[in-house]
């Protein structure tokens, strides 16, 4: 019997794979967790608003980077407060540590 593949883009298997690793570690180290979500905080606008302008101005500069990258996801995710587009956001930050890690083993790191 064939099974179809669950992952179609090159390295992401391996990335939910070392996910999946590191969350079972988090579970027997400190179990199932849970936490308020610390989002939409008085700045949280004003903090995405910074780094999606950096991020754009650094690539429009020539020097963008993951980092700038990511914490531009990252500030847009914390600035949300509505959970379903919290999670499209959180999904997002995954998506791109998943390109960066991509483009990190490319180059054999």
């Amino acid at each position: 019997m064939s099974y179809p593949t669950l992952f179609t883009t090159p390295g992401v298997r391996q990335f939910a794979e070392d996910v999946d690793t590191e969350r079972q570690a988090q579970l027997a180290k400190w179990g199932d967790q849970h936490h308020p979500d610390g989002t939409g905080y008085d700045g949280s606008n004003m903090h995405a608003d910074f780094w999606r302008q950096r991020c754009q101005d650094a690539f429009a500069d020539g020097e963008g980077t993951w980092g700038h990258v990511l914490l531009e996801e990252v500030f847009e995710a914390i600035a949300e407060q509505d959970p379903a587009t919290l999670r499209a956001e959180l999904i997002q930050v995954a998506a791109v540590c998943a390109a960066w890690i991509a483009d990190l083993d490319s180059r054999g790191a």
